[in-house]
Protein backbone atom coordinates (compact mmCIF):
# COMPACT_ATOMS: atom_id res chain seq x y z
CA UNK A 1 0.00 0.00 0.00
CA UNK A 2 1.14 3.40 -1.06
CA UNK A 3 1.81 6.54 1.34
CA UNK A 4 -1.23 7.78 0.18
CA UNK A 5 -3.49 4.90 0.89
CA UNK A 6 -6.14 5.04 3.82
CA UNK A 7 -4.29 4.21 7.02
CA UNK A 8 -6.91 1.81 8.37
CA UNK A 9 -8.85 -0.85 5.89
CA UNK A 10 -11.24 -3.62 7.39
CA UNK A 11 -12.71 -5.69 4.31
CA UNK A 12 -15.51 -7.85 5.13
CA UNK A 13 -14.86 -8.22 8.83
CA UNK A 14 -17.26 -10.57 10.66
CA UNK A 15 -16.78 -11.61 14.34
CA UNK A 16 -18.42 -14.28 15.90
CA UNK A 17 -18.44 -15.40 19.82
CA UNK A 18 -19.02 -18.42 20.72
CA UNK A 19 -21.34 -18.69 24.08
CA UNK A 20 -21.83 -22.44 24.55
CA UNK A 21 -23.88 -24.00 22.09
CA UNK A 22 -24.87 -20.50 20.42
CA UNK A 23 -22.84 -18.50 17.99
CA UNK A 24 -23.44 -14.49 18.77
CA UNK A 25 -22.42 -12.69 15.18
CA UNK A 26 -21.18 -9.28 16.68
CA UNK A 27 -20.21 -8.23 13.01
CA UNK A 28 -21.65 -9.71 10.01
CA UNK A 29 -19.72 -8.10 7.13
CA UNK A 30 -17.65 -4.89 7.54
CA UNK A 31 -16.04 -2.88 5.09
CA UNK A 32 -14.31 0.52 5.86
CA UNK A 33 -11.62 2.57 5.19
CA UNK A 34 -10.42 5.44 7.13
CA UNK A 35 -7.86 7.98 5.71
CA UNK A 36 -4.92 9.38 7.77
CA UNK A 37 -6.16 12.22 9.55
CA UNK A 38 -10.15 12.00 10.01
CA UNK A 39 -12.31 12.16 12.94
CA UNK A 40 -15.06 8.98 12.57
CA UNK A 41 -17.54 8.27 14.94
CA UNK A 42 -18.78 5.10 15.40
CA UNK A 43 -22.46 5.04 16.52
CA UNK A 44 -25.19 2.60 17.37
CA UNK A 45 -27.40 1.42 20.27
CA UNK A 46 -26.24 -1.34 22.88
CA UNK A 47 -25.87 -4.33 20.38
CA UNK A 48 -25.19 -2.90 17.59
CA UNK A 49 -21.55 -4.01 16.86
CA UNK A 50 -19.84 -0.87 17.75
CA UNK A 51 -17.83 -1.96 20.83
CA UNK A 52 -16.45 -4.76 18.67
CA UNK A 53 -15.23 -2.96 15.82
CA UNK A 54 -13.64 -0.35 18.14
CA UNK A 55 -11.71 -3.85 19.44
CA UNK A 56 -10.63 -4.72 16.42
CA UNK A 57 -9.61 -1.51 14.96
CA UNK A 58 -7.96 -1.02 18.17
CA UNK A 59 -5.77 -4.73 17.56
CA UNK A 60 -7.70 -5.56 20.97
CA UNK A 61 -9.85 -8.63 19.60
CA UNK A 62 -9.17 -10.34 16.02
CA UNK A 63 -11.79 -10.75 13.04
CA UNK A 64 -13.40 -14.17 12.83
CA UNK A 65 -13.18 -13.24 8.66
CA UNK A 66 -12.22 -10.78 7.04
CA UNK A 67 -8.81 -8.88 7.16
CA UNK A 68 -7.88 -5.66 8.55
CA UNK A 69 -5.13 -3.58 7.32
CA UNK A 70 -3.36 -0.81 9.65
CA UNK A 71 -0.74 1.41 8.26
CA UNK A 72 -0.54 -0.61 5.55
CA UNK A 73 -0.16 -3.90 7.51
CA UNK A 74 -2.28 -6.85 7.56
CA UNK A 75 -3.00 -7.60 10.93
CA UNK A 76 -6.12 -9.60 11.33
CA UNK A 77 -4.28 -12.86 11.99
CA UNK A 78 -1.45 -11.64 14.30
CA UNK A 79 -0.70 -13.42 17.38
CA UNK A 80 -1.78 -11.30 21.15
CA UNK A 81 2.34 -10.83 21.31
CA UNK A 82 2.03 -8.90 17.84
CA UNK A 83 -0.77 -7.46 18.59
CA UNK A 84 0.24 -5.76 22.02
CA UNK A 85 3.24 -4.45 19.88
CA UNK A 86 1.14 -2.73 17.05
CA UNK A 87 -0.93 -1.05 20.07
CA UNK A 88 1.89 0.38 21.58
CA UNK A 89 3.86 2.02 18.65
CA UNK A 90 0.34 3.29 16.80
CA UNK A 91 -2.38 3.24 18.36
CA UNK A 92 -3.28 5.90 21.79
CA UNK A 93 -6.69 4.87 23.89
CA UNK A 94 -8.91 6.74 25.70
CA UNK A 95 -12.01 4.82 27.87
CA UNK A 96 -15.34 5.90 29.91
CA UNK A 97 -13.68 5.15 33.07
CA UNK A 98 -10.69 7.24 33.34
CA UNK A 99 -8.62 3.74 34.52
CA UNK A 100 -6.17 6.21 36.44
CA UNK A 101 -3.73 5.25 39.19
CA UNK A 102 -5.59 6.89 42.30
CA UNK A 103 -2.29 7.89 44.54
CA UNK A 104 -0.26 8.47 41.70
CA UNK A 105 0.09 12.01 40.20
CA UNK A 106 -1.00 13.49 36.89
CA UNK A 107 2.57 13.70 35.11
CA UNK A 108 3.25 9.90 37.24
CA UNK A 109 -0.52 8.69 35.49
CA UNK A 110 0.93 10.23 31.88
CA UNK A 111 4.63 8.23 32.14
CA UNK A 112 3.09 5.01 32.63
CA UNK A 113 3.28 4.14 28.87
CA UNK A 114 6.91 5.47 28.80
CA UNK A 115 7.80 3.70 31.80
CA UNK A 116 6.67 0.27 30.12
CA UNK A 117 8.17 1.24 27.21
CA UNK A 118 12.00 2.03 28.29
CA UNK A 119 12.20 5.38 28.09
CA UNK A 120 14.30 7.15 30.52
CA UNK A 121 13.56 9.40 33.40
CA UNK A 122 14.27 12.88 31.94
CA UNK A 123 12.91 12.31 28.73
CA UNK A 124 9.64 10.34 30.33
CA UNK A 125 8.97 13.25 32.26
CA UNK A 126 9.51 15.77 29.35
CA UNK A 127 7.44 14.23 27.22
CA UNK A 128 4.59 14.10 30.08
CA UNK A 129 4.56 17.10 31.12
CA UNK A 130 4.37 18.44 27.00
CA UNK A 131 1.53 16.26 26.54
CA UNK A 132 -0.14 17.47 29.88
CA UNK A 133 0.20 20.98 28.49
CA UNK A 134 -1.12 19.99 25.58
CA UNK A 135 -4.42 19.11 27.15
CA UNK A 136 -4.61 22.20 29.02
CA UNK A 137 -3.15 20.40 32.60
CA UNK A 138 0.42 22.19 32.39
CA UNK A 139 0.02 24.02 36.25
CA UNK A 140 -1.62 20.12 37.34
CA UNK A 141 1.12 17.89 37.18
CA UNK A 142 1.46 17.04 40.77
CA UNK A 143 -2.30 16.77 41.37
CA UNK A 144 -3.86 13.72 42.39
CA UNK A 145 -7.11 12.03 40.93
CA UNK A 146 -9.41 12.66 44.19
CA UNK A 147 -8.13 16.82 43.48
CA UNK A 148 -9.20 16.75 39.81
CA UNK A 149 -12.59 17.37 38.48
CA UNK A 150 -14.13 14.20 36.21
CA UNK A 151 -12.87 16.60 33.27
CA UNK A 152 -9.57 16.89 34.62
CA UNK A 153 -9.57 13.11 34.56
CA UNK A 154 -9.68 12.74 31.22
CA UNK A 155 -7.55 15.06 30.02
CA UNK A 156 -5.19 13.22 32.21
CA UNK A 157 -6.28 10.15 30.49
CA UNK A 158 -6.19 11.83 26.92
CA UNK A 159 -2.32 12.74 28.13
CA UNK A 160 -1.39 9.17 29.11
CA UNK A 161 -2.81 8.39 25.20
CA UNK A 162 -0.97 10.90 23.54
CA UNK A 163 2.15 10.65 25.23
CA UNK A 164 3.80 7.77 23.01
CA UNK A 165 2.63 9.72 19.97
CA UNK A 166 0.22 7.66 18.34
CA UNK A 167 -0.92 7.81 14.43
CA UNK A 168 -4.60 6.83 15.92
CA UNK A 169 -6.72 7.95 19.09
CA UNK A 170 -9.65 5.64 19.45
CA UNK A 171 -11.93 7.23 22.26
CA UNK A 172 -14.73 4.42 23.48
CA UNK A 173 -17.31 6.93 25.48
CA UNK A 174 -15.02 9.37 26.14
CA UNK A 175 -18.30 11.49 27.89
CA UNK A 176 -20.29 8.88 29.32
CA UNK A 177 -19.16 9.90 32.63
CA UNK A 178 -19.07 13.86 32.00
CA UNK A 179 -21.65 16.49 31.83
CA UNK A 180 -22.42 18.59 28.79
CA UNK A 181 -20.18 21.91 29.22
CA UNK A 182 -17.34 19.45 30.16
CA UNK A 183 -18.31 17.25 27.42
CA UNK A 184 -17.87 19.86 24.69
CA UNK A 185 -14.35 20.91 26.21
CA UNK A 186 -13.53 17.44 25.78
CA UNK A 187 -14.37 17.67 21.86
CA UNK A 188 -12.27 20.19 21.41
CA UNK A 189 -9.70 18.63 22.37
CA UNK A 190 -10.32 15.55 20.36
CA UNK A 191 -10.92 18.17 17.34
CA UNK A 192 -7.50 19.93 18.11
CA UNK A 193 -5.44 16.72 17.88
CA UNK A 194 -7.00 15.86 14.40
CA UNK A 195 -6.26 19.66 13.10
CA UNK A 196 -2.54 18.73 14.18
CA UNK A 197 -2.89 15.28 12.35
CA UNK A 198 -3.73 12.29 14.78
CA UNK A 199 -6.27 9.99 13.32
CA UNK A 200 -9.76 10.47 15.63
CA UNK A 201 -12.14 7.16 15.98
CA UNK A 202 -14.42 7.89 18.45
CA UNK A 203 -17.47 5.42 19.69
CA UNK A 204 -20.65 7.19 21.15
CA UNK A 205 -24.25 6.63 21.50
CA UNK A 206 -24.61 10.01 21.93
CA UNK A 207 -25.99 12.00 18.66
CA UNK A 208 -24.82 15.72 20.01
CA UNK A 209 -21.35 14.00 20.72
CA UNK A 210 -21.05 12.44 17.09
CA UNK A 211 -21.78 16.22 15.88
CA UNK A 212 -18.22 16.97 16.63
CA UNK A 213 -16.45 14.29 14.17
CA UNK A 214 -16.10 14.91 10.38
CA UNK A 215 -17.85 11.73 9.53
CA UNK A 216 -20.44 9.09 11.30
CA UNK A 217 -20.29 5.87 10.68
CA UNK A 218 -24.28 4.17 11.97
CA UNK A 219 -23.93 0.24 13.52
CA UNK A 220 -27.09 -2.34 13.28
CA UNK A 221 -27.50 -5.51 14.38
CA UNK A 222 -23.53 -5.83 13.15
CA UNK A 223 -24.02 -4.18 10.38
CA UNK A 224 -22.94 -0.84 8.65
CA UNK A 225 -26.01 0.76 8.37
CA UNK A 226 -24.74 3.55 7.00
CA UNK A 227 -21.59 6.07 6.62
CA UNK A 228 -21.94 10.12 6.30
CA UNK A 229 -19.26 12.67 5.98
CA UNK A 230 -20.89 15.90 7.33
CA UNK A 231 -19.78 19.18 8.61
CA UNK A 232 -18.53 19.16 11.87
CA UNK A 233 -19.54 21.89 14.46
CA UNK A 234 -16.84 23.48 16.55
CA UNK A 235 -16.40 22.67 19.83
CA UNK A 236 -15.16 25.58 22.01
CA UNK A 237 -11.98 24.72 24.58
CA UNK A 238 -12.16 25.85 28.01
CA UNK A 239 -11.89 30.00 28.50
CA UNK A 240 -8.02 30.96 29.44
CA UNK A 241 -7.08 30.21 32.59
CA UNK A 242 -10.13 27.81 33.48
CA UNK A 243 -9.71 23.81 32.65
CA UNK A 244 -13.14 21.83 32.73
CA UNK A 245 -15.35 24.40 34.33
CA UNK A 246 -12.91 24.60 37.42
CA UNK A 247 -11.03 28.27 37.54
CA UNK A 248 -7.14 27.81 37.45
Amino acid sequence: MSAAGPLMVLEDVTKVYHMGDVDVHALRGVSLKVQAGEFIAIMGASGSGKSTLMNIIGCLDRPTTGRYLLNGDEVSQLDRYALARVRNRTLGFVFQSFNLLARTSALENVELPLLYGGVGTRERHERSRHALERVGLGDRVDHHPNQMSGGQQQRVAIARALVANPKVMLADEPTGNLDTATSVEVMAIFQELCRSGITVVLVTHEADIARYAGRVVLMRDGLMQSDLAQEPIAAKPAPAGEVAGVPA
